[in-house]
């Protein structure tokens, strides 16, 4: 059985927490010790919502109670729901996690990277297994600006990019693996920064609203529309597999089991079939991840 709470979102978060008001994540409790469900959460992106039904609903096909909290918002904002122990589960991305905790952490492969992140992880957070499937950010172009600007990777940018308009989520402005890497790594200094919803992305870039967009590599309009993803020669994005980030006294074996049989089973092909079927076909996410898991034996 499970309880789907789905969050307002960023600007709701942000304003219950200046304001004094009761915590939102108050009245679900933490995880699954005692009994209680195990909590996982999603940030405000639709691969991330699809990801928490792919691991929610596989550890409720042995048995466990699971909720939902959707939608939550950037990892500014659910990060302390995790440490706090108000999160039993998330799904998180090796490499930004990494630099999230340690600006100063090297790029590497994963192995690399799950070593360094372990290494800074506050005590009682710990990941489990990484899954094959990766998904890192990007600066992506349309077909017609890569060709005008000679763009193929990220440093092209660097002689044309004040003229440009870069977009992307708030949250991308100010991070390393964003546009203060860009600067630091590639020279590179777009002309605006605007900020978007991602849902918006793609269409600022038909429309030439924007001329490059903080664009994530598994989303299915890349191809779609036939944009330009630029290279990124000195690895600023670093290694982004799936990693479940959970709150280790939350979590037993018997979960830990399914989580990892669920990541090491997933790859990005499939990822990204996946989210075209959620985001381009509008199918419910819940129902995809739960066909997934079917079609798998993993539920």
């Amino acid at each position: 059985m499970y309880k789907k709470l789905a969050l307002a979102g960023f600007p709701l978060v942000l304003t219950l927490s200046a304001c004094g008001a009761e915590d939102p994540f108050q009245e679900e409790g933490g995880g699954a010790e005692g009994g209680e469900a195990i909590v996982i959460g999603s940030a405000d992106f639709p691969e991330s919502g699809l990801l928490a039904e792919v691991y929610g609903r596989a550890l409720e096909a042995e048995g466990m109670e699971v909720s939902y909290q959707l939608n939550i918002g950037s990892r500014e904002v659910y990060y302390s729901q995790i440490e706090s122990g108000n999160l039993t589960l998330f799904p998180e991305y090796n490499g930004a996690i990494l630099t999230y905790l340690d600006e100063e952490a090297p790029s590497g492969d994963s192995e690399e990277t799950n070593e360094s992140l372990v290494e800074v992880l506050p005590e009682g957070l710990e990941i489990l297994d990484s899954s094959e499937a990766e998904n890192k950010d990007s600066v992506t172009v349309t077909q017609e600006v890569a060709d005008e600007y000679d763009l193929t990777t990220l440093a092209d940018l660097a002689e044309v990019a004040d003229g440009l308009v870069l977009g992307g989520p708030p949250e991308f402005e100010t991070r390393q693996q964003g546009v203060v890497g860009l600067e630091s790594v590639y020279g590179v200094e777009f002309g605006e920064f605007r900020s978007l919803e991602v849902a918006l992305l793609t269409q600022a870039l038909l429309d030439d609203d924007i001329q490059a967009a903080n664009l994530f590599t598994t989303d299915p309009q890349i191809a779609e529309e036939d944009f330009v993803v630029l290279e990124d020669p000195e690895n600023l994005f670093g290694a982004q597999n799936i990693t479940p980030l959970v709150n280790a006294d939350q979590v037993d074996e018997t979960a830990r089991e399914v989580i990892n049989a669920v990541s090491a089973t997933l790859t990005t092909d499939e990822l990204t079939e996946l989210n075209r079927r959620v985001v381009i076909d509008n199918e419910n996410a819940a129902d995809v991840a739960q066909e997934w898991l079917e079609e798998r034996n993993l539920a």
